[in-house]
């Protein structure tokens, strides 16, 4: 069918895909699905060109969530257009230096933070179910555009969690109500996904057939995903959010301790 997987493969790939766009619509980390899922289907072939396509079935999910959020949801533009570029731009630089680095101290890194912040939110119930004018309004524009290119930089060398770790910041940092912030962070990580893809396809190649395939399944996980958040409202996105990125640091701490 593709590639000489199975139907059954294909069909659960595809099951997959649409999981990761239903929960990274809500609350980010679709990665911690579709990159393992991606990875085990294709186990022969380059792991950069394996992400690389399973970032583009994620963009087409990615994009549609942020315009079902964009319809629903005003956003600043200002600021978004301060975190899309260099978010852009980290993202570039990242999947540049995929294949030649190791991301095993970037991950370290990133692992203890989350932890710490997930705490934070988890003792915080109030945490991002109004949005708190902590920062003027130029302030926010730097802030944001530097956590953009950091979190962008991790998105294209490492990948799963991306959208998380934007909420997390949008939230925990800049003060943003959790739905606001996942109408936020899905145009920011629709950006990074675009920046990955247009690196590895240039430089290691991308499979198109299987990833504009499974982006079908991306793009109707991520339409359901956005239309719950908006639907339910922060206090929903908010738990949803505390049990995605409790399983992101079990993932992330069984790939650095375990594995």
């Amino acid at each position: 069918m593709f590639y000489d997987l199975s139907t059954v493969t294909v069909v659960l790939l595809f099951l997959a895909m649409f999981s990761a766009g239903f929960v990274d619509a809500i609350a980010g980390g679709g990665g911690l699905i579709q990159t393992p899922a991606m990875l085990l289907a294709f186990p022969n072939n380059n792991p950069v060109a394996v992400v690389g396509t399973s970032k583009t079935a994620a963009f087409f999910g990615t994009s549609t969530a942020a315009l079902k959020y964009r319809k629903s949801i005003k956003t600043d533009p200002k600021l978004l257009i301060a975190m899309v570029i260099p978010a852009f731009i980290g993202s570039c630089c990242g999947a540049l230096l995929a294949s030649n680095i190791s991301a095993q101290s970037f991950k370290s890194a990133i692992f203890f933070m989350m932890i710490a912040i997930f705490i934070y939110t988890l003792v915080k119930p109030d945490l991002g179910k109004v949005q708190v004018e902590k920062h003027s309004q130029k302030k926010l524009m730097y802030i944001g555009g530097a956590a953009a290119f950091v979190i962008g930089f991790y998105d294209g060398l490492i990948g799963p969690g991306t959208g998380t770790l934007l909420m997390i910041f949008l939230v925990a940092v800049m003060g943003f109500a959790f739905v606001g912030a996942s109408a936020i962070a899905k145009v920011v990580n629709a950006m990074t996904n675009l920046a990955s893809i247009i690196v590895v396809g240039l430089g290691v190649g991308i499979l198109w057939k299987i990833g504009l395939f499974l982006a079908i399944a991306n793009l109707a996980g991520g339409y359901a995903g956005s239309h719950v958040a908006i639907k339910k409202g922060s206090g929903f996105v908010r738990i949803f959010y505390l049990i995605v990125t409790g399983l992101l640091i079990l993932r992330l701490g069984y790939s650095l301790y375990i594995e």
